[in-house]
């Protein structure tokens, strides 16, 4: 099986491992051709304890909560949840998730419990030992050769060049699409994997990766004809034919924003009864159980976490 251009930072990484059991996945979620709105909660809730969870609450707070939840999402508090509401809503539900697994790893990785995680720690937590490698010496495992660039990457995160990673170099080094200071190394990572020629632009051909037609075949296939089209309309702003540094930084890092605003806006085109484009209370109140395995809520889980749906937010 072909496999199309991978980016280079970590969370496309993770990103493209999750989508391996996309079709066993698929098959579970729409049985017959039916959506399962059970398979949402068990699987996107987190699994069966918060599942559990869920179902304990009452219907009263379920729905005390849920207001609560709507009223934030409300920016300008005029009634009305509109697509630009509910996708600022859903970006900042994937950073804050996103932060509190990372604060979660760093206890899970910070081995002696001094503060800070070193490269060894690093090292235990993903390969139970330390691996040793010679700078520019390729080494035989490919898994491990990849080791080399998050080793890189650990150095770039660590500010201070201490001997480990404090709470906030390590958020850097486990999500650098969301630090200032990690975007040139990201955009550079991603140049030496992809910019075979040295010319600092990544074109088609290296978009592509190691594909070549095959020689009897008629057409490419129909995952490269989707990654051109991504190429060309997604990320070659300029129509010059190659992805600069910044076109290219819009390829490797994960965009939450598009993401953010197809969920919205299938919310709104399922839910908008009157179609003024934007959801009443009422509306998400009458369609309760799409609302809740939505990503604006996701999948349910802020009606658990009192950050999102605590008065005080």
């Amino acid at each position: 099986m072909q496999l199309g251009p991978r980016p280079a930072t970590l969370g496309l990484l993770l990103l493209c491992a999750a989508a391996a059991g996309a079709g066993e996945a698929e098959e579970l979620h729409y049985q017959q051709g039916e959506h399962r709105a059970d398979y949402d909660r068990e699987a996107l809730l987190g699994g069966q304890e918060e599942v559990d969870e869920y179902v304990k609450l009452s219907p009263e707070e379920q729905h005390k909560r849920l207001k609560s939840i709507i009223k934030k999402i409300d920016l300008d508090s005029d009634g009305f949840l509109t697509e630009s509401e509910l996708s600022s809503w859903i970006q900042m539900s994937f950073k804050h998730y996103a932060m509190q697994e990372a604060k979660q790893q760093f206890i899970e990785y910070d081995k002696n419990s001094d503060g800070s995680v070193s490269w060894d720690e690093y090292n235990i937590q993903m390969y139970d030992r330390v691996i040793d490698f010679v700078e520019n010496t390729a080494l035989d495992d490919a898994e491990e050769e990849s080791f080399r660039q998050d080793k890189k990457r650990f150095e770039k995160a660590n500010q201070d060049s201490g001997s480990g990673l404090n709470l906030e170099e390590f958020i850097a080094f486990e999500h650098p699409e969301e630090v200032d200071y990690m975007t040139e190394f990201v955009i550079q990572e991603a140049l030496e994997e992809h910019d075979k020629d040295g010319d600092g632009f990544v074109s088609l051909e290296e978009f592509l990766g190691d594909y070549r037609r095959d020689p009897t075949a008629s057409e490419d296939p129909e995952w490269i004809l989707v990654e051109k089209d991504r190429f060309m309309n997604d990320y070659d702003r300029d129509a010059d034919g190659r992805l600069d540094p910044q076109e290219l930084l819009s390829w490797v890092v994960p965009n939450n924003q598009g993401i953010a605003q197809e969920e919205a806006r299938h919310l709104i085109d399922e839910m908008d009864l009157n179609s003024d484009r934007k959801l009443s209370e009422e509306e998400i109140l009458e369609n309760q159980d799409l609302f809740l395995t939505s990503e604006a809520t996701d999948y349910g889980r802020q009606l658990h976490d009192e950050y999102f749906y605590h008065d005080e937010l």
